[in-house]
């Protein structure tokens, strides 16, 4: 039988407990754990493991007289960048959801968690979350003393699992759409890395030609040609040559300062507008940013509403949270529309933003009354799209940009090499 090696924290102690359990699978292992009181962190296949004696850490010993925690908000208001990245919240959201469906209290999961993060920043705020629950307050107010880690969606969702006893499902609501938040994300960076690098790749080699190589070339054809006509070609890439040659600084501070220009011009409504809506049409990629925003929008809006978000305030903070300016204004329509008592469909189909299949969907999820439901079908059914899309983008642009390059650096050998045989026809 299988083998599989565990960490786990034990729900009555708050103990951290490592060892070896023999299962049929994982699943199986986990459920045999969480039977003996014990919330698993982690599971490992420990092939050719032999038997080893359970490992017990005992629990930190805290000093009698309460720690004074400064205020969170303060502290991390100066630390720049992100206290908690992505992933790190991500995982800190699954092992609390983890450590409360277990049964243990909020208050020792986390001060379990907080005993085990390695990042001194993160640590202080999980502990400043603890010491909020301890002078009465919830895990939403904590919360909110961190606006740059934990946005709108997450504290309102928190609030509501807070207000209808089930912070359990909610936290685990939580870690699945920020777990499947991360897999787009990914999937989005991996499709736009690799032309990203070939065009990066692609002009410094031909950057390294003009700058370097076509110079000698022109000097050797200047003293063997002594006059003579080149070809077209050959006058066009020296011509560019020289080109980058002259303003090869400003060239750069040109590039440079474009890629900067974006990123203000990305801060501004009219500039977000405007990118977004090259995004939106851009050839193979455009399609691809649509159903990652139809994915997010639905999986948002079906979460809030599945954890007990009113609609109103579900579709604001999907709204806010979109990451898409048209996906955005579609929305804005669709809340004021909602308010005045309209459903979400109709509005949503005349936006004209989203695929008549979703707009139908949704239209047969508020009919049944399984509106949650039919959206996190939405999403799930965008995922696997963008996750196909982005295969298929990327078994498209490996042979397109290799062809580019190819052209590229062939028309510039092809207009060096024209002039090396005339003057070889001219020797001969």
């Amino acid at each position: 039988m299988p083998r599989y090696r565990y960490t786990a924290i034990e729900a009555a102690t708050g103990r951290e407990r490592t060892g070896l359990i023999d299962a049929t699978g994982a699943e199986e292992a986990a459920n045999t754990l969480k039977s003996r009181g014990l919330a698993p962190m982690g599971l490992a296949a420990a092939a050719g493991e032999v038997d080893a004696p359970v490992q017990v850490k005992a629990p930190v010993r805290k000093s009698a007289a309460p720690a004074r925690v400064k205020k969170p908000g303060r502290k991390f208001n100066v630390v720049i960048g992100r206290p908690m990245s992505r992933r790190g919240l991500m995982l800190f959201t699954r092992q609390l959801a983890t450590l409360v469906k277990s049964g243990m209290p909020l208050l020792r999961s986390l001060d379990v968690l907080a005993r085990q993060e390695n990042n001194p920043h993160a640590r202080e705020m999980i502990e400043s979350l603890g010491e909020t629950i301890r002078s009465g307050g919830n895990l939403s107010d904590g919360l909110l003393e961190f606006p740059r880690i934990f946005d709108r969606l997450y504290v309102n969702m928190v609030k509501a699992g807070e207000a209808g006893g089930v912070l359990d499902t909610v936290l685990d609501r939580l870690a699945v759409f920020l777990e499947k938040a991360e897999k787009i994300r990914g999937k989005i960076k991996a499709a736009m890395t690799y032309p990203v690098i070939i065009v990066l790749v692609a002009t410094g080699i031909m950057a390294a030609l003009l700058v370097f190589v076509v110079p000698k070339f022109e000097a050797i054809f200047q003293g063997l040609l002594k006059g003579q006509s080149m070809p077209p070609l050959t006058v066009a890439v020296l011509g560019v040559s020289r080109f980058v040659q002259q303003h090869l600084v400003i060239l750069a501070v040109v590039v440079v300062g474009s890629y900067f220009a974006l990123g203000l011009l990305r801060r501004t409504r009219r500039g977000t507008r405007l990118v977004d809506r090259l995004q939106m049409r851009l050839p193979l990629l455009g399609p691809l940013f649509l159903k990652a925003a139809i994915a997010r929008f639905t999986r948002t809006f079906g979460t809030l509403l599945a954890s007990g978000v009113p609609i109103l305030q579900a579709l604001a903070i999907t709204r806010d949270t979109s990451g898409n300016v048209f996906v955005a204004e579609a929305i804005d329509t669709v809340h004021d529309r909602v308010k005045e008592g309209d459903n979400v469909a109709r509005p949503l189909q005349a936006t004209d933003v989203f695929p008549g299949m979703v707009t139908s969907m949704i239209e047969v999820g508020e009919e049944t009354g399984a509106l949650p439901e039919m959206l996190t079908r939405i999403a799930n059914i965008y995922d696997e799209e963008v996750d196909n899309a982005v295969v298929g983008l990327t078994s498209i642009l490996e042979p397109m940009m290799i062809v580019v390059m190819a052209v590229v650096v062939g028309t510039m050998v092809i207009a060096l090499m024209l002039p090396i045989m005339r003057i070889v026809q001219t020797l001969g």
